[in-house]
C-alpha cells in the first residue's frame, strides 16, 4: 500500500536555536549547523526521509535568514518549495500553509511533520514507525503523532497522554490519545513515568493533507482563510506580495496548542488522534547538555573522566564531566567540573551544564544591548 501513498514529508527550519549559542546565530542556526558528525542536522533530516520520498516531494519551512544556507545544504530539493516566512507564526500557521498548498494539489497525498534539528539513533526503526504512521493516516480522517516512550521524568518535554488501543488493520501499536500536556514539574513527570502510559510529544505528526487543512478550519478560522489565500497565489506573481502581507496576520500559535488539543477535548473515541508509541534512539538535542549526554553515551567521545573535547587538543588534570569546542586551538583544563566551554571567532561561552538549559537568556540580553553582531 505504502508505494501508492503521496508522502510528502514538511520540515519545520525556522528556529534561532538560541540555546546552543555562540555556535549557533540567526543567520547559521543549529539546524544548518554539523553538531553531530559532518553533515548539518537538516541534511540528516532530508537524507532519512529520501529514504522514503523523493526529494523533490519535501519541503522546508524556514526564514529569510537561513533561506540560502538551507539551500545550498539541500541542493535536490526545489528551490520553491524552500518557503521564507516572512515573520515566525510558531507551528500552526507553518503546517496550515504546508496543508492548504498540498491540498491544492493532492488533497489525500499524507503529510509527514518534522523538526530539522533531531538525532535518530536507529534509523530501520525510525523509518519502519514511520511507514505504519503513513498507512494509519491514510486510513481516514486521523492525526498521528510518534510518541517516545520516556526513559526519565524529564521536565523539558510535552507529553501525551494515551488511552485505549485502536482497533484496525493498520493500527498495530497505535494507542487513543486522551490529552497533551505542556512541560511538567518533576513531580508530575515522576508521577507519569510510574503510572506508564504518558509519552514525550516528539514533534512529529502525520495527517493527510485534507485533515490537517479541514482542522485548520475548523480550529482556526480567522487564520484559515488567510493561509488559504496565500496558498491560491502560489506559483502567481502575487505570491510573494500576498505572502508578505496576511502570514504577519495569522496566529502566533503551536500546532499543539491551536489543533491537537481542543482536537483532543472531544474524547478519545471520537478525535481521531493517534499515538504512534516509539524508541528509535531520538534525542532532540535541546541544550550543550543533551549534545555533550548524547556524545559522552552515543558517540563514546568522552574520556575516562567523562569530558567531551571537540578541540585542536586538550589537556585534562583533575577535571570531569565537561564539554570543551574550541576546534582551532588546544585547551587545558585543571580542577574543573561540569563546564561547558565553547569558544567561536567572536564568543566565548563558559556555564554550568547544569544551567545549560539558560543560554537562550544570554541572547535575549544581547539583543537587548543592541549587539546583533553577536547574534
Amino acid at each position: 500500500m505504502l508505494n501508492t501513498v503521496d508522502f510528502r514529508p514538511v520540515i519545520l527550519a525556522g528556529g534561532s536555536g538560541t540555546r546552543f549559542w555562540p555556535r549557533s546565530r540567526r543567520a547559521h542556526a543549529k539546524q544548518v549547523l554539523a553538531l553531530d558528525g559532518d553533515r548539518s542536522m537538516l541534511q540528516q533530516t532530508v537524507e532519512r526521509l529520501s529514504q522514503m520520498t523523493a526529494p523533490e516531494k519535501i519541503w522546508v519551512i524556514t526564514n529569510e535568514l537561513l533561506s540560502a544556507e538551507i539551500q545550498s545544504q539541500l541542493e535536490d530539493v526545489p528551490a520553491a518549495q524552500i518557503i521564507e516566512e516572512p515573520v515566525a507564526r510558531n507551528t500552526a500557521p507553518a503546517c496550515g500553509l504546508a496543508a492548504f498548498l498540498i491540498e491544492r494539489e493532492n488533497p489525500q497525498a499524507i503529510l509527514g511533520i518534522f523538526p530539522s534539528d533531531h538525532v535518530i539513533g536507529d534509523e530501520p526503526r525510525f523509518l519502519k514507525r514511520i511507514e505504519q504512521g503513513i498507512r494509519l493516516a491514510a486510513s481516514g480522517d486521523v492525526m498521528v503523532v510518534l510518541g517516545i516512550e520516556p526513559s526519565r521524568p524529564e521536565t523539558g518535554y510535552g507529553y501525551i497522554e494515551t488511552g485505549e488501543a485502536v482497533r484496525g488493520a493498520e493500527s498495530e501499536g497505535a494507542l487513543h490519545v486522551r490529552r497533551f500536556m505542556e512541560k511538567p514539574s518533576l513531580h508530575r513527570a515522576e508521577e507519569f513515568l510510574a503510572a506508564g502510559g504518558y509519552y514525550w510529544n516528539s514533534g512529529m505528526f502525520l495527517w493527510s493533507a485534507r485533515t490537517l487543512a479541514n482542522a485548520v478550519r475548523e480550529h482556526m478560522p480567522e487564520t484559515a482563510p488567510m493561509l488559504e489565500e496565500i496558498a491560491q497565489s502560489w506559483g502567481t506573481p502575487r505570491f510573494a506580495q500576498t505572502f508578505s502581507n496576511l502570514y504577519p496576520k495569522c496566529e502566533n500559535i503551536s500546532v499543539d496548542y491551536a489543533i491537537l488539543e481542543p482536537r483532543s477535548a472531544k474524547g478519545q473515541h471520537l478525535s481521531g488522534l493517534f499515538c504512534l508509541p516509539s524508541e528509535f534512539g531520538w534525542n532532540d538535542l535541546g541544550s550543550w547538555e543533551s549534545l555533550y549526554e548524547f556524545q559522552r553515551d552515543t558517540r563514546l567521545r568522552g574520556d575516562e573522566n567523562g569530558n567531551v573535547a571537540e578541540t585542536a587538543g586538550v589537556l585534562t588534570i583533575d577535571a570531569e564531566n565537561n564539554y570543551i569546542f574550541s576546534p582551532r586551538k588546544h585547551v587545558a583544563l585543571v580542577g574543573v567540573s561540569d563546564l561547558v566551554i565553547v569558544e567561536t571567532d567572536d564568543a566565548i561561552l563558559v556555564a554550568q551544564r547544569s544551567q545549560s538549559q539558560d543560554v537562550g537568556k544570554i541572547v535575549k540580553e544581547l539583543t537587548a544591548e543592541g549587539k546583533s553582531e553577536l547574534i
